[in-house]
C-alpha cells in the first residue's frame, strides 16, 4: 500500500532528520522534493499546490528552525497537514435503525461487486445488520453468479433475476423482497461501463430516485491514479455523492487516488479495501492511512486491527497465566492462531515502517504452520512443561511432524526467551503489556 510513495518520503524525511539544525535550504529542497514524490504518484497538480503551499507556510515559521529537533518538527508538520487534509466530516456511514439503502458506484472493474459483498459482510459484524445484496449489473455476464457466490460463501441474503433485461423493474421487486425477508439494510450493486456515458447516468439518477438511498458510494479502484478522480468527478456532478471507497489498496499504487479525489470531489472517503478476503476492508483513517503514505509507525491501525482479530478472552487468560507464571506452550499456539487472524506476517507488515528490509525469511508465514505442527506433535504434558522434554523426546516430536530437530530445538529457545521477557515485563507492571485489559 503507496509503496512508491512511502519510499520517496523515508529517504526524504532521513535526509531532513539527518541534520542538527535546518536552513531554509534545507526545507526548501525537501518541499520540492514533496512535490516532485506526490506528482510522480499521479496526485492531482492542484491538489499537490495546495498541500505544499500548506507546508510551506508552516514550515518556514520559526517554529521549526528553534526547535531542539527541527527534522523532526518539520517531519510532523508535514503528518499533520497530510493527517488534516485527508479528514473529512461526515465520515461515519449513514445507517438507520431501520430500513437503509446503500448505493454503490462507479466504473466497470473498479470492484464494485466485491466491495459489496465485503461491506455487507462489515455492516453485518459490525452493527449487527441484516443486509440484502441486490445485483443491478445487467449489463456484465457472470456479475450476477459472482454477487450470488459471495453471497452464499459469508451467509449474507441476496437478490437477483438473471432472466431480466431491466434493471429498474429488479429494484423494485428486490425491495419487496427486503421487506419480506424483513432486511434491515439493502446494497445495491449497479452496472458499471468502461468509461462513462449517458445512458449509465440516466439509469443511475432513476434508481436513486426510486430507492432514495441514504449513501451513494463512489467506488474507485485505487490503482488507477487521475483515471479514478476524473470519473468521480463526473458522477459527483449527475449523481450527488454522499462518499468514496477505494479499493484495490494491496497494490504498489502511487496513492494518487488516496490524495486527489477527497480534495476534488468534496466527498469523504468512508472505507478502503484490500486483499481477496472478505475481512479486507477497513474505515478510511485519515492518521492512520497519512503514517502508512509517509513511512512512519501506524499504532493506531496495528491496535485497530489487534482488537478485531483477537478473541479477548482469550488473551486475558493468557494475561493472568503471566502474571502466575503459568504459561506454556498451549498458550504460545493460542497466540499463534490469533497472528493468523490478523492475516499473519506479511499483512502486518503494512504498518511497520522500513518492513521492506526484512528479508522473505524474516517475515515467513509458513513459520507460524511449522511451529503449530511442532507443538502439535507434542503430548499434552509437554505441552504444559516444556521443560521435561529432553533430547529423545525432542527426536519424537521432530519425527511425529516431519520437521528437523534443529527447528524443534529452536522453537523450545523462543519460547523460552520469550518467558524470560514477560517475566521482566510482569515486574514493572501489567501496564506495559501492548493490549491491557485492565
Amino acid at each position: 500500500m503507496f509503496g512508491q510513495l512511502q519510499d520517496r518520503f523515508t529517504k526524504i524525511f532521513k535526509t531532513i532528520k539527518g541534520h542538527g539544525k535546518i536552513s531554509e535550504k534545507n526545507v526548501s529542497d525537501a518541499i520540492r522534493e514533496i512535490r516532485v514524490a506526490l506528482l510522480e504518484s499521479d496526485v492531482n497538480f492542484k491538489v499537490v499546490g495546495s498541500f505544499i503551499e500548506r507546508v510551506k507556510t508552516k514550515a518556514t515559521g520559526l517554529e521549526v528552525f528553534d526547535s531542539i529537533t527541527p527534522g523532526q518538527q518539520f517531519v510532523k508538520i508535514v503528518l499533520d497537514e497530510m493527517i488534516d487534509f485527508l479528514s473529512s466530516e461526515n465520515s461515519e456511514l449513514k445507517i438507520k435503525h431501520s430500513n437503509s439503502v446503500i448505493l454503490l458506484a462507479g466504473l466497470q472493474g473498479s470492484g464494485k461487486t466485491t466491495t459489496a459483498a465485503k461491506i455487507a459482510s462489515f455492516l453485518k459484524r459490525e452493527f449487527n445488520k441484516k443486509p440484502l445484496l441486490v445485483g443491478l449489473d445487467l449489463q456484465r455476464p457472470g456479475a450476477m453468479d459472482q454477487l450470488k457466490t459471495l453471497a452464499q460463501k459469508n451467509q449474507i441474503d441476496f437478490y437477483i433475476e438473471k432472466q431480466s433485461k431491466d434493471c429498474i423493474e429488479v429494484l423494485k421487486n428486490s425491495l419487496v423482497y427486503a421487506k419480506e425477508i424483513k432486511s434491515n439494510l439493502v446494497i445495491l450493486d449497479t452496472a458499471g461501463r468502461l468509461h462513462i456515458d449517458d445512458f449509465l447516468i440516466k439509469e443511475l439518477k432513476e434508481i436513486i430516485s426510486i430507492s432514495n438511498p441514504d449513501e451513494i458510494l463512489y467506488i474507485s479502484d485505487g490503482m488507477t491514479g487521475q483515471d479514478a478522480v476524473n470519473s468521480s468527478k463526473v458522477f459527483m456532478e449527475n449523481c450527488s455523492l454522499t462518499g468514496c471507497i477505494l479499493t484495490k489498496m494491496d497494490g504498489d499504487s502511487g496513492g494518487g487516488a488516496a490524495l486527489s479525489i477527497k480534495e476534488v470531489t468534496g466527498v469523504p472517503i468512508k472505507y478502503i479495501t484490500y486483499g481477496e478476503d472478505i475481512l479486507d476492508i477497513e474505515k478510511f483513517n485519515p492518521d492512520s492511512i497519512s503514517r502508512r503514505i509517509l513511512g512512519l509507525s501506524d499504532i493506531l491501525g496495528l491496535v485497530e486491527k489487534a482488537q478485531k482479530s483477537f478473541d479477548q478472552s482469550k488473551l486475558k487468560d493468557i494475561q493472568d497465566k503471566l502474571i502466575k507464571d503459568e504459561f506454556d506452550l498451549n498458550d504460545f499456539k493460542t497466540q499463534l492462531v490469533q497472528m493468523e487472524n490478523m492475516g499473519g506476517m506479511k499483512d502486518l507488515m503494512k504498518f511497520i515502517p522500513g518492513a521492506k528490509k526484512f528479508s522473505k525469511a524474516d517475515i515467513d508465514d509458513n513459520k507460524i504452520k511449522w511451529i503449530t505442527a511442532i507443538i502439535n506433535s507434542m503430548t499434552k504434558l509437554e505441552r504444559l512443561k516444556p521443560e521435561i522434554i529432553n533430547g529423545e523426546r525432542r527426536k519424537r516430536i521432530a519425527k511425529g511432524c516431519g520437521r528437523s530437530l534443529q527447528e524443534v530445538n529452536q522453537l523450545l529457545k523462543q519460547f523460552n526467551q520469550m518467558k524470560v521477557m514477560m517475566k521482566k515485563m510482569k515486574k514493572t507492571g501489567m501496564n506495559k503489556f501492548p493490549f491491557n485489559l485492565r
